[in-house]
Parts: C-alpha cells; sequence; structure tokens
C-alpha cells in the first residue's frame, strides 16, 4: 500500500541562484493513521516545508505526492486531502467563534445544514460550544489556537498539518491541544504531520520523528529507535555564571563525555555514558576554574540528546 504522503527530493531556495536554501533534498514518507512529527529548532525548514507540500510556497526542485495526487500537478486535488492549522492565528477577531467557522467552511464548499452540523460537530470537539457565540478577540490565546485547528478540521480532511500549534499558549491549553491531535488520530484515523520545536511534544505524539536541522533531514525514526542511537548516554546540564571555552575544553575531556555545548544564559549541556560518575569530576572541573556553579540536572535520555548527539548543540539553541 503506497503511502498517504511521499515526497522526494523537496528543496526550496530563496532568492536564486546564490539565496539560501531554507531546505535541502528531503526525502519522506508518512503512512496512513501515522503521527508524524518534524522536529527542529526555530529556521530549521519545518515551515517552509510544511507550506511547500500545503501548496502555499513553489518548491525549487522535488515534489510531494499527497494520496496519489502531486502537488506540482495536481495542486487542487492535493489540497482537497488536507486540511492546515497556520502557525499564524488564522481568524477574524470581530467575528464570533461560530461565525468565523460558518465564513472557513462556506469556503470549503459547505452549506445548508451540512455546514451547520459540521460547525456544531467542530465546536463540540475543540470545546467551545458555550463560548460559540463570543467575538474571537475576547478569547485567550489557547481558545484562538482551538478554534484555529476547528477551521482545519470542518471538511474532514484525511491528513492535517499543524505547524506550531502550541506556540506561546498556557500550560492547560498546550495540553488540551496535545489532547485534541491524540483524539484526532485515535478516533479519527486521522493522518497528522506535525512541527515543533519542544522535544517533549514529539516525543509525547508521534510515532515516528524526523529531526531536521539547517533544512536537511538528519534523522527519521520512531522515538525508541532514535534515542537507542545514542545508547545509555544521559544529559547533564550545569548552570554556571560564565562559561569559558576553556572550562567546555575540560569538560569534554572527562571519560565517557560525548558532547558539550552552552548556550549564551550560562547553561552547559554535557551528553555522557553514566552521567552520574561523570557529574562529581565536572562539578570538581569547574571549582578548580573558580567557577560557582548555580544549578545542577541529569536527564535520562531523549530526544534533546539525540539532537546534541547529531549536531553537537541543543535543540533549543
Amino acid at each position: 500500500m503506497a503511502p498517504i504522503i511521499h515526497i522526494q527530493d523537496l528543496r526550496k531556495q530563496y532568492d536564486p541562484p546564490n539565496g539560501v536554501w531554507a531546505v535541502k533534498d528531503v526525502d519522506l514518507d508518512i503512512e496512513e493513521g501515522e503521527i508524524f512529527s518534524f522536529l527542529g529548532p526555530n529556521g530549521a525548514g519545518k515551515t517552509t516545508t510544511i507550506s511547500m507540500i500545503s501548496g502555499l510556497l513553489t518548491p525549487s526542485g522535488g515534489d510531494a505526492i499527497i494520496d496519489g495526487h502531486s502537488i506540482i500537478k495536481e495542486p487542487m486535488a492535493a489540497k482537497e486531502v488536507i486540511g492546515v492549522v497556520p502557525q499564524e492565528i488564522a481568524l477574524y477577531p470581530t467575528l464570533t467563534a461560530r461565525q468565523n467557522l460558518r465564513f472557513f467552511g462556506q469556503l470549503y464548499g459547505l452549506t445548508g445544514a451540512e455546514l451547520d452540523e459540521r460547525v456544531d460537530e467542530v465546536l463540540d470537539f475543540i470545546d467551545l460550544r458555550d463560548r460559540a457565540n463570543e467575538k474571537v478577540e475576547k478569547y485567550s490565546g489557547g481558545m484562538k489556537r482551538r478554534v484555529n485547528i476547528g477551521v482545519g478540521l470542518l471538511h474532514r480532511p484525511k491528513i492535517v498539518y499543524m505547524d506550531e500549534p502550541t506556540v506561546g499558549v498556557d500550560p492547560q491549553s498546550r495540553r488540551r491541544i496535545l489532547d485534541t491531535v491524540k483524539a484526532l488520530n485515535r478516533e479519527h484515523s486521522m493522518t497528522v504531520l506535525y512541527t515543533t520545536h519542544y522535544m517533549e511534544e514529539a516525543q509525547e505524539l508521534s510515532h515516528r520523528v524526523g529531526i531536521i536541522d539547517h533544512g536537511e533531514m538528519i534523522a527519521i525514526g520512531a522515538v525508541g529507535d532514535l534515542i537507542s542511537q545514542i545508547g545509555e548516554n544521559d544529559t547533564l546540564r550545569l548552570r554556571v555564571g560564565e562559561t569559558p571555552d576553556k572550562l567546555l575544553l575540560r569538560l569534554q575531556e572527562i571519560e565517557g563525555v560525548t558532547k558539550v555545548s552552552a548556550d549564551q544564559e550560562g547553561e552547559i549541556t554535557i551528553l555522557a555514558k553514566r552521567g552520574r560518575r561523570a557529574l562529581p569530576e565536572a562539578i570538581t572541573v569547574a571549582d578548580e576554574m573558580g567557577l560557582r556553579i548555580e544549578s545542577v540536572k541529569i536527564e535520562e535520555p531523549d530526544l534533546e540528546a539525540v539532537f546534541l548527539h547529531l549536531t553537537g548543540r541543543a535543540l533549543r539553541e
């Protein structure tokens, strides 16, 4: 059975011929009913990739086959099977949630009783039926995000693209959005392509994850398989007042340490085998250099550790 999304040699260059390559030669198959997450830092190429396979950006090369339809040769047919939840809120603030949904439903070609039914179903699904007649401008950020998701579901798409849907929302709203994604997949067998720079979201939601950096797909696999690539490495996080290069070099020399990086806020990330054994020596090295450690944290292997292992820097940098 053919994958529902087949991406081949997809690439995008801005301002050719000498401009930046935002996406480089991405190859990817996504199966029907799968939650697949693009994980990578801001600027990695996630949104550009989503925009190309949504038909919003013309690729510089390559193609994507969406449920059997080429985005190059059959763009309208490809668009009919997808729902898109953009990163930015795409709603009319002076209209109510119901009015927004009715407006976008009409753009999808829904009318009459079918439109009314779908609007009510979506309001129930995003749990906003009781607030449906309030203007969107009075909603919290999380509520606006949920209406944004609802718009992309009105026409019952086979595939939904969700581009960073939890950016800028409070923890409670974020939890509801993640639960909504899982419900779409579990209850409606919907294929979800999800982009995020939050490692824990990708780890919780995904059947598979594609790690993307500088426009290139550097790893693809199930979460457990990706984590197994780094073995039993732990991640140590030390927060110090300053991070001189000499300190990073000394830490790199500790037995079992495989990667060391530092961010601009003075947090050092160390990937090490048997991290609890490496920690005392790391503290000693800092102390010998007259540096005060403000906090220490040990984390079990996760997707952020995989990103550090593959790129030499932390995901949030």
